[in-house]
């Protein structure tokens, strides 16, 4: 049971960058960093092996100093959104994992008991999926390599998720699906109170 979670070295300017329109750089880092701690959190929470993929290369000193001790640290492949995370799970399948799944770090409202759905939905099914609503996914798991899945798929699209589950159906995989949630983008996509809290921390 491993759970792979994609991360970026917390610099102020190379973050959410959409959500620094409203907040600035460094507000943006703020919530960045909340986000991505919440989200390491519930994945230990959960148990298994956590391994966290980042980026860039040479940034794993700072990310561990970051996150803490209790995960894999690994830097991400070369290549797009779905090269990257193909070869992380083919790392984890390489390392005898039987149930890998993969999550977002910007989910305010992630918890490790969908997440024990997710792996407990890979007992009776090849692949789980959580359905983002801006047409993406922001959890994918499976229990073998499926190939071709992340080939040609329009990352940063709303249609990602749609294209994942052809690409599944195509292969006669009827993948198991959570329940639908938000990732933040916009400022509008912040829980209540996280913008005034950012700009709050900010000014002291």
């Amino acid at each position: 049971m491993v759970t792979l979670v994609f991360v970026r070295a917390p610099v102020a300017g190379r973050v959410k960058t959409r959500l620094a329109a409203s907040l600035g750089a460094e507000g943006a880092l703020r919530v960045y960093r909340r986000l991505a701690e919440h989200t390491l959190r519930e994945a230990r929470a959960v148990g298994g092996e956590v391994r966290i993929h980042f980026t860039p290369a040479d940034a794993g000193a700072g990310v561990r100093a970051w996150l803490g001790d209790g995960a894999r640290y690994l830097p991400q492949t070369a290549g797009d959104l779905g090269a990257r995370m193909e070869a992380a799970f083919r790392a984890a399948f390489e390392d005898g994992a039987e149930r890998v799944i993969i999550i977002g770090s910007d989910l305010p409202d992630l918890s490790a008991a969908l997440l024990r759905r997710a792996f407990d939905a890979l007992e009776s099914h090849a692949a789980v999926i959580g359905p983002a609503r801006d047409g993406g996914y922001y959890l994918l798991g499976m229990r073998t390599m499926i190939d071709g899945l992340f080939d040609g798929i329009p990352w940063s699209t709303d249609a990602v998720l749609a294209r994942t589950l052809e690409r599944l159906r195509a292969a006669g995989i009827e993948p198991a699906l959570l329940d639908t949630l938000s990732d933040v983008d916009e400022v509008d996509d912040l829980p209540a109170g996280w913008a005034e809290w950012a700009r709050v921390e900010g000014a002291r």
